[in-house]
């Protein structure tokens, strides 16, 4: 091996590195959507949580990757740390897949068929398709599958340079001694340990490795145990992830630690007691790429069974090693590591969105209570929930602003714009909230009365706000088009009777019956009533908007246009909310 082969080795690994980093950004953009269905049908089931890990991890081809995001969600308060478990362990076993696409490169045979099958044979074509995906496709999702089969046939091609650059080191003696030496299974747990965490990455790690087996100088006493040392390696990402999180998150980091470090003992025990048993001469037999494939999958399988069953002992284990803090632990709100995947994290913020709407509709319910039973400390509350409700558009609404910096499919592109209108609309009916109590406080220290015919029509009207901010929440919580297509008729009802409050009262200002002062506050709280209406419809636009791929003003005409279904709702709502016969 010379200078310009060593050259080819450096350049070959860099590009293997590049192309599994690409095609692993792209297929994590690509399946985006996928991964957050797969995460929402997470139950506390262990099995369960194992076949999503499995599952995703298959998808975006990076356990690494999975374990980030896991980190992400028990961070955020969307995942459990028990059901992390189950998601690590079915992690390991997915990212055993990159090593058998890779085992193809190992493919001889004079067969043209077969042939075919081969890496180089058919990596050329993905890159001509990959390459006219990415340079002349519009949307981002077929330049994503471009960018997917790119990364892959850069990969391989790295893989491919990596193997012809290294063939010349069958013949080097120190070569054949270095792999002897990690014979000694510790050094080579060591070794693989090392190699993973510095590229951050098994299945690059394996890679290699099954690169080096054409050299012939490998054998399988010294993968095996270089095979166990990778899986340990690859906890680095996790681990690095995991400062600056809550201690549940730092947990998942450590169960994914302490399961392939413990999985990793066992199997090591029992290999070096067999070995001292037993001879086998498949230890000493040359390692092919096949071979490594193979070897890979059983010790993540193995480790599996074994340690699946003990997950709640692993959950004890790791809480014992990170104990609970002796002072409540501030809550993570929005994780940032969850950016790398933007329809992840988009699910992430909406998560987060429906307690800043029960928040909202919290306080807006309140302050139509305090409108007629005033007290101190429902005043408190509104405020608080008002505080509140405006952190959460805060944090939010910048989360939103940084995951519409990343590439994203045009669907997320536009979910993400909704729902930063969305909590626009829910913060503003807080405020309204805010601005009833004052309303109500300012009767309160000035001793104004409404008289029981003004009492009774204010009734009506708040009972009206009441039922469309409940419809706006359910709408919004439950992507309920029913709730969303009945907020605009019962709206049209609130607009009107906002004009009929008004007027009747000025007739009751014109007979004296009440004072101006009490007019300026009546005024202020219909104004109040009938724009946090306002804003639920607009909630409902969107949610009617997004379902149908419509804008605000189509969606708000496809409502109207429904004549029979709109005056059907029309009509009930008039009668529900008939004001009563005013006695003037």
């Amino acid at each position: 091996m010379d200078f310009f082969d060593v050259l080819n080795l450096i350049g070959g690994l860099c590009l293997f590195l590049f192309g599994m980093n690409v095609m692993g950004d792209a297929l994590e953009r690509r399946a985006g959507n996928k991964l957050s269905s797969l995460i929402g049908t997470l139950t506390t089931n262990r099995i369960a949580g194992f076949f999503t890990g499995l599952a995703v991890t298959a998808v975006i081809q990076s356990s690494s990757a999975t374990t980030v995001m896991v980190v992400g969600f028990v961070n955020s308060g969307l995942m459990t740390l028990k059901q992390s478990i189950g998601v690590i362990m079915g992690s390991n076993i997915g990212t055993t897949i990159t090593s058998w696409i890779l085992s193809l490169g190992g493919i001889e045979s004079g067969n043209f068929f077969v042939q075919l099958f081969k890496p180089t044979s058919f990596t050329p074509i993905l890159a001509l398709i990959g390459i006219i995906y990415v340079m002349f496709s519009k949307t981002n999702k077929k330049k994503d599958t471009g960018m997917i089969l790119l990364g892959f046939a850069v990969l391989m091609f790295g893989m491919e340079t990596m193997s012809g650059a290294v063939k010349g080191l069958r013949d080097v003696p120190e070569f054949r001694q270095m792999f002897v030496m990690f014979k000694n299974p510790i050094l080579g747990v060591i070794a693989g340990a090392i190699l993973t965490a510095i590229i951050q990455s098994s299945s690059a790690s394996v890679g290699i490795l099954q690169a080096l087996t054409v050299t012939g100088q490998i054998s399988y006493g010294a993968a095996f145990p270089i095979i166990m040392g990778q899986n340990i390696g690859t906890c680095i990402t996790a681990i690095l992830s995991s400062f600056g999180a809550n201690r549940n998150a730092k947990r998942v980091a450590l169960v994914h630690l302490s399961f392939n470090v413990i999985g990793t003992t066992i199997l090591l025990v029992v290999l070096y007691v067999v070995r001292n048993i037993f001879v086998l001469p498949i230890l000493d037999a040359s390692a092919t790429h096949f071979g490594i494939a193979v070897a890979h999958s059983i010790f993540n399988v193995l480790c599996t069974v074994i340690l699946l069953p003990m997950g709640g002992l692993l959950e004890k284990l790791v809480c014992k090693l990170v104990p609970d803090a002796k002072t409540q632990e501030k809550k993570t709100e929005l994780d940032e590591r969850l950016l790398a995947t933007p329809t992840v994290a988009l699910e992430s913020s909406r998560k987060y969105a429906v307690d800043m709407a029960n928040c909202s509709i919290a306080a807006l319910q309140e302050s139509l209570s305090a409108l007629f039973e005033y007290n101190d400390a429902k005043a408190e509350s509104i405020r608080e929930l008002e505080e509140k409700t405006d952190h959460y558009e805060d944090v939010i609404g910048s989360y939103l602003v940084k995951i519409s910096s990343h590439q994203m499919d045009e669907k997320a592109s536009t979910d993400a714009a909704k729902l930063l209108h969305i909590i626009g609309d829910f913060e503003r009916i807080s405020d309204h909230s805010v601005n009833l109590l004052e309303s109500a406080e300012e009767m309160k220290e000035k001793g104004i009365e409404f008289t029981p015919a003004a009492k009774a029509e204010l009734k009506v009207l708040a009972d009206a706000v009441s039922e469309i901010t409940d419809l706006a929440l359910q709408a919004f919580i439950d992507n309920d088009l029913d709730a969303a297509f009945s907020i605009e008729p019962l709206e049209e009802i609130i607009d009107r009777l906002k004009e009929k409050l008004r007027g009747q009262h000025i007739c009751r200002l014109q007979q004296g019956d009440c004072s101006i002062e009490a007019g300026f506050v009546w005024s202020d709280l219909l104004t109040n009533l009938e724009r946090t209406s306002d804003h639920c419809s607009n909630i409902a636009g969107c949610i009617i908007e997004s379902n149908h791929s419509l804008s605000m003003h189509e969606s708000l005409q496809i409502i109207k246009s429904e004549s029979s279904e709109f005056k059907k709702k029309f009509a009930a709502y008039s009668a529900k909310y008939a004001l009563p016969q005013s006695k003037q």
